[in-house]
């Protein structure tokens, strides 16, 4: 009986066991379900927008066109119209002076009739009826500015945009002309199929010696700087026993495949980094910004104590804190004894009276002067930044007990530039921070 119980109860735990791992793959079945609702969404509106960029560059051709089919209306109207004006002239003149010879046939007096005579002959010979062309100056051809773009339409049905499709990627370099039968005319300024984003990995050589860095993720590890500095403080081994590992997220939210762990690296790569030190737990992005808008999103792991994600000119100092100084930005999570939310800029704070996102959006328009966050599921607008900078600014991300992980590579959301066009039109959020940039 006993037996038969141990045998029984062993059937029930081996049943319970395959019913949770069911359980879980139904999970993951309904999130990749879900992550590809979603995604292929995305795609579809940054589709939409690409195709609207190409739209606008044939919009911007087809209206050159039209203003020189409209030039060369008005150059053959004008001298058309002109020479319309002379034959009028010269017509009523010329019916003018007929009428006056006609007339002069009925003088009697062979003096006055001779005076008439001579009047008719001088105004004959100077009158303009007799110096006109009577040919039109220009004809009412235009076939020289029609156009033929089955060459263009062939090329174009013929591209093939979605096979290996990658952000960041140059693909095909083209000139429009438009072309007749008899000639064709000029070819237009070169124009690029490409998907520009901003690629860029966590810069190891710049973060403080207690963060773990591989391209894209970062954690903090309290034991990472013993054995190369004289002393830890204490509030910086405080309040994580253990640090775990956060796996490299895809732009899908997939994980990325296996690698070498981050603790196998050399002692003596992780000693030399001294870019920052102190209580400023930072580490930079690899690649300065410079020009154009640019997109990336952070994911922080559920027990993180405190982040921070912004951007910071190169200046930046060894023991300084994003936010804390004028040529830094970000917005800051503290989970830690009291939970706060806030924009940070020069030593001024903004609390932002909305829940943190499980992803965070970040937007940067540098030629504009703008630095937004974003909610990255929903994008909802937490917080922007109005300012001018007058640097190259890189990436920043400060985190104390717990990881971060990042996404590159992506183009700038339909729905975060739709909010950013109507945002521009309205007064910066950030009003009650003193901006000032160096």
């Amino acid at each position: 009986m006993d037996s038969q119980k141990e045998a029984l109860q062993r059937i029930i735990s081996t049943l319970a066991n395959k019913n949770d791992e069911i359980q879980n793959f139904i999970d993951t079945l309904n999130q990749t379900l879900k992550g590809v609702q979603e995604n292929s969404s995305n795609i579809l509106s940054e589709l939409d927008e690409e195709f609207d960029s190409l739209y606008s560059i044939l919009d911007e051709v087809k209206e050159s066109m039209i203003n020189s089919i409209k030039q060369e209306q008005a150059r053959k109207s004008q001298e058309l119209q002109s020479q319309l004006s002379q034959c009028n002239n010269a017509l009523e003149n010329s019916e003018e002076l007929l009428e006056f010879a006609t007339r002069s046939l009925d003088i009697k007096e062979a003096e006055e009739f001779s005076k008439a005579a001579r009047q008719i002959k001088d105004r004959v010979t100077m009158a303009s009826a007799f110096r006109l062309s009577l040919k039109p100056k220009v004809s009412d051809n235009m076939t020289h500015l029609m156009v033929d773009f089955s060459q263009e339409r062939q090329m174009l049905q013929t591209l093939k945009f979605l096979p290996g499709l990658r952000f960041d990627s140059k693909y095909m370099n083209f000139r429009v002309r438009a072309c007749n039968k008899a000639v064709a005319g000029e070819c237009s300024d070169p124009v690029t199929l490409e998907t520009k984003a901003l690629n860029f990995s966590l810069d190891s050589s710049s973060s403080h010696l207690n963060l773990r860095v591989e391209d894209t993720y970062v954690e903090w590890d309290p034991t990472g700087g013993k054995g190369q500095e004289s002393k830890v403080k204490g509030k910086e081994n405080k309040g994580s026993a253990s640090v775990t590992s956060l796996k490299k997220h895809t732009r899908s939210g997939t994980p990325s495949p296996k690698r070498t762990s981050v603790g196998s690296r050399p002692p003596a790569v992780r000693g030399s980094r001294d870019r920052f030190t102190g209580e400023s737990y930072t580490v930079l992005g690899d690649t300065a910004i410079e020009s154009g808008q640019h997109y990336w999103e952070v994911k922080a792991q559920k027990d993180c104590k405190s982040y921070s994600v912004g951007v910071a000119y190169k200046t930046l100092g060894k023991f300084d804190q994003l936010g804390k100084t004028n040529t830094s930005w970000c917005i800051h999570v503290n989970n830690w004894l009291q939970n706060t939310f806030a924009a940070k800029h020069n030593n001024k704070v903004k609390a932002l009276d909305v829940t943190v996102p499980e992803r965070i959006g970040v937007f940067c328009d540098f030629d504009g002067g703008q630095l937004s966050f974003y909610d990255a599921n929903s994008k909802q607008l937490l917080y922007s930044f109005k300012t001018k900078f007058t640097q190259p600014v890189l990436p920043g991300f400060m985190v104390w007990c717990g990881g971060l992980s990042l996404s590159t590579g992506m183009q700038v959301p339909s729905a975060v530039r739709t909010l950013q066009k109507s945002e521009n039109g309205m007064t910066g959020s950030a009003s009650s921070l003193n901006i000032v940039t160096q």
